[in-house]
């Protein structure tokens, strides 16, 4: 019975082959599992930028209308010398996939071309309009995740109770409710009738904004020490990112509120509870942790939402953002401005890819095995 016992629970080994590796051994001679995972993902995320740049060319030219007419207007047209000049100096000359060639190549050298309105560097547009939507959509997501979180969180503790029911209305109207609709609202009852908000842009004129740093006026204006205009900053960012965050809170609410309600079946949280554990250390350290995997993909999603999706709440609050270059650049035809906006929100969604699956990792070890 032993003999039996013994050759079933380790099967007899050639007597020439080494004894099998254990987990201590192979994370000593071989890559860390988290380290292989982060480097398929950079690899990855190379190459989906090079995809971007591709697809990203290829529409921006594929635009019906002629950047010629955009830019010089129909009387230059009549003038066939003039036309060609201008088609030499910005490359349209030529091939398209010469064209791509010598974008790519100024492209790895830090050159995304020169914009045909401003006649300037895109990459200085880009560097003035950016930061300024980075701080209107950072301060919308902060407020969304942690107003739709705790949402989430209470309503699937109250289940089919009065809370419940209020939050999941709330969700519903902040996920149906447009969002250019609710700037208009919000703009013209909190500033023209109330008048208990600021009016348009990013800081009141009178104080001119701090001396630029990261381009977000509110550190800015922390660095430099400047308390009056950080307040006047802060009161322009509150209503615009209220507007901007209402449909990521109830999306936030819907997605948090069914993944707690997930966890909150499983046998190992009816095991905590049956141990007598307090129901604060059963929410963080059981039930908050293993919902955080779907919660933080509706996260990345919405931020890259957010930065791609404020067009029309800038233009409402004439906050000059990336959203409003975009929307000029467009109308006007404005072709390498164009593909500079393509490519930078494509590399936020790819760096909010990158860092989503950097948490998964983190926090699910068997994501790193995958």
């Amino acid at each position: 019975m032993d003999d039996a016992t013994g050759a079933a629970a380790s099967p007899p080994r050639p007597s020439g082959d080494p004894p099998p590796a254990t987990a201590r051994s192979r994370r000593r001679g071989g890559t860390h599992p988290l380290a292989r995972f982060l480097i398929r993902r950079i690899l990855t995320a190379v190459l989906l930028a090079w995809g971007i740049t591709l697809v990203t060319f290829v529409l921006t030219n594929l635009v019906p209308g002629d950047p010629v007419a955009a830019n010089l207007g129909q009387r230059a047209l009549g003038d066939p010398a003039i036309v060609a000049q201008w088609r030499a100096e910005h490359g349209l000359d030529k091939p398209l996939w010469q064209q791509y060639g010598l974008y790519l190549q100024g492209l790895v050298q830090g050159d995304l071309g020169t914009s045909q309105q401003s006649h300037r560097p895109v990459s200085e547009d880009l560097a003035e309009f950016v930061p300024a939507t980075l701080e209107l959509a950072g301060a919308a997501i902060v407020v969304s995740l942690i107003l739709g979180v705790a949402f989430g969180v209470v309503a699937a503790l109250r289940r089919d109770r009065f809370a419940d029911h209020a939050l999941r209305v709330l969700s519903l109207i902040g996920i149906s409710v447009p969002t250019f609709w609710l700037a208009l609202v919000a703009f013209y009852v909190f500033f023209y009738r109330l008048q208990i908000t600021p009016g348009s842009g990013r800081v009141d004129p009178a104080l001119g904004g701090a001396p630029p740093v990261t381009g977000l006026q509110t550190i800015d204006a922390l660095l430099a020490g400047r308390w009056d205009i950080f307040v006047s900053a802060a009161g322009h960012l509150v209503t615009p990112a209220l507007v901007l965050a209402l449909y990521t809170i109830g999306l936030l609410t819907r997605f948090t509120r069914s993944a707690v309600l997930e966890v909150l079946g499983q046998d190992y949280v009816r095991a905590a509870r049956a141990k007598g554990l307090p129901g604060r250390v059963i929410l963080f350290r059981y039930v908050l942790r293993s919902a955080l995997v779907p919660i933080i993909t509706v996260a990345g999603l919405a931020f890259g939402s957010l930065l791609s999706g404020t067009v029309l709440v800038e233009a409402i609050f004439a906050w000059p953002g990336i959203g409003q270059y975009a929307y000029k650049s467009a109308t006007t035809l404005d072709l390498p401005a164009v593909m500079g906006v393509g490519l930078v929100v494509g590399v936020v969604y790819l760096v909010i890819n990158l860092i989503v699956d950097v948490l998964y990792g983190v926090i699910d070890p068997r994501v790193r095995s995958q």
